[in-house]
């Protein structure tokens, strides 16, 4: 009953000190970085109306997530998290300084803006998996999804006053001083990050190596069905509904012919919207399940997309605009809190590497693609496709569970002997090949086969490569079980990786067991052998 109370006050992960600081911090930021999208989509606008020049500024900032996100996230696991989020806000800061130079020595051109928007893109590639692992180091498990709402909330309130501030400067001291701003606002992340007492998990083991730490991300994220159904889901929402911004600064300054002021006030409407599901989305999640919730913000905004596609008044499309932002807050947080719940953090960075991924490769895509589809059709014929399409792409998906972040203990556990009875072997020795031997009771056979079907999906998920469960031939109860690691600081690492929601299959495992017999586990290294001449 009190966790339930605590996630229907999306206020309760402030209560945790340092996250109130660095959310207060982040929030600023984040307005400064909607005042300087405002900026340069006003910019870039004010040099060519091209619709695919003004597409290629959102594809500028979204394809470094498609390009970097994998390589990021393995950073954010195997390196000082701290250390890496510090040089990501430092990176931003110089792009957008260097832009707010430019701009005020009037030598800035759509190509410069593109470059630096790239830039931009780049360090924010890096530093948004890196953010989103943190968030369960800095509150407790029960202020979880009060602080994953809470992002979504900064991101929504500085939505609502980036624009207008944006709008206001750009009206009155100009462009240049928009990028000034933002430059100056990332200080104050940076200076939070600083004082964090961050303390980096001891390792016994080596560190993981970056390419074999992108292969372990993949492999876990291909092998837990959960995560993969978020994903997809994800990934064709970010293609279709990509085409709201790419079209939203040519229909305000075009088609509804608004000023700097009026455009950043426009987008003031999608920010409470936003603002409106944070308030609305505790108790919605009471109501219905994540799945639910999940298909009626898609319909939502896939109608907020359909009315932005005809709509002709600055009134109108700032109620799509609303209804918008509803969605997108409800749909961003349900997904994010479906995955943040059932990962660990020895590999969060990657997982929510693949989940930027997955969100901003189809969303630079598409971007792309419907600037190019628009130049051949128009605006108002692509938009109404991409409506339909969001719609429909829930079909893709109709069959699929979203996990419920209930019931899932990460709380790392060792269930199975490392090295019994054996020499340790070279921790670099490789690859190492596990085999044990079950003797099932006859009674518990179903039971068994249904346990290793879930633990097949645990070894690979934590490093295995190849799997296999083989019975004994003329025994119906005897079994081996093998599988392959890498090396054996690999094998260690899957030990560590165990927790205790996995540590209930392997138990059910052994449950099945004959009275009397034991689980033997043997360990085998590969041995190298010459091969003839």
């Amino acid at each position: 009953m009190a966790e339930n109370i605590q996630q229907r006050n999306i206020w309760s992960a402030l209560k945790e000190p340092f996250f109130r600081t660095l959310w207060t911090a982040n929030m600023v930021s984040l307005v400064g970085s909607w005042m300087h999208e405002t900026g340069t989509a006003w910019l870039m606008t004010s040099m060519t109306v091209s619709p695919f020049m003004v597409a290629m500024l959102q594809t500028s900032m979204t394809l470094p997530f498609f390009l970097l996100a994998l390589p990021a996230g393995a950073l954010a696991d195997i390196i000082d998290r701290r250390k890496l989020l510090v040089a990501a806000q430092l990176v931003m800061l110089c792009a957008a300084l260097v832009l707010a130079v430019l701009t005020l020595a009037r030598v800035v051109t759509p190509v410069t803006i593109l470059v630096l928007t790239f830039a931009l893109g780049v360090a924010a590639a890096v530093n948004a998996p890196t953010w989103q692992s943190i968030i369960p180091e800095l509150v407790s498990r029960e202020h979880l999804q009060s602080a994953v709402t809470l992002g979504s909330v900064a991101f929504n309130v500085a939505r609502v006053a980036g624009p207008v501030l944006g709008g206001l400067l750009l009206a009155l001291l100009g462009p240049a001083s928009v990028f000034f701003v933002n430059a100056l606002s990332f200080m104050g992340v940076i200076l939070a990050l600083l004082s964090w007492r961050y303390r980096p998990k001891e390792q016994t083991l080596p560190a993981e190596r970056f390419t074999g730490a992108i292969r372990t991300g993949v492999r876990y994220v291909r092998n837990v069905p959960q995560v993969k159904t978020v994903l997809i889901r994800m990934g064709v929402f970010s293609f279709f509904g990509s085409s709201l911004w790419t079209f939203l600064p040519i229909i305000a300054r075009v088609r509804l012919d608004l000023k700097p002021s009026g455009f950043g006030l426009l987008l003031c409407f999608f920010g409470i919207g936003g603002l409106m599901g944070a308030i609305l989305l505790p108790r919605a999640g009471q109501l219905l399940r994540f799945k639910p919730l999940a298909n009626l913000a898609t319909l939502l905004f896939a109608a907020a997309i359909g009315v932005l596609s005809f709509s002709g008044t600055f009134y109108l499309t700032g109620g799509a605009l609303l209804a918008g932002g509803i969605a997108w807050l409800a749909l961003i947080s349900t997904y994010n809190t479906a995955i943040l719940s059932i990962i660990p953090s020895w590999v969060r960075g990657r997982v929510m590497s693949v989940f930027m991924l997955v969100f901003f490769g189809p969303f630079a895509i598409g971007s792309a693609l419907w600037g190019f589809l628009a130049s051949w059709m128009g605006i108002t014929e692509t938009l109404v496709f991409t409506s339909l399409a969001t719609a429909a792409g829930l079909l893709v998906t109709s069959r699929r569970t979203l996990s419920e972040p209930h019931g899932v203990d990460l709380t790392p556990s060792e269930h199975w002997p490392q090295f019994p009875g054996e020499m340790e072997p070279d921790i670099h020795g490789g690859p190492i090949l596990v085999v044990a031997e079950y003797s099932i009771d006859p009674d518990h056979l179903n039971a068994f086969l249904a346990a290793m079907s879930s633990l097949k999906t645990i070894r690979m998920r934590d490093g295995a490569f190849r799997w296999n469960l083989f019975r004994q031939a003329g025994s119906e109860y005897r079994f081996i079980e093998s599988f392959i690691v890498q090396s054996w600081a690999e094998y260690m690492r899957q030990q560590e990786r165990f927790t205790v929601s996995d540590g209930g299959v392997v138990d059910v495992v052994r449950s099945c067991q004959k009275k009397g017999e034991s689980v033997i586990v043997r360990h085998f290294v590969a041995q190298p052998v010459r091969r003839e001449k």
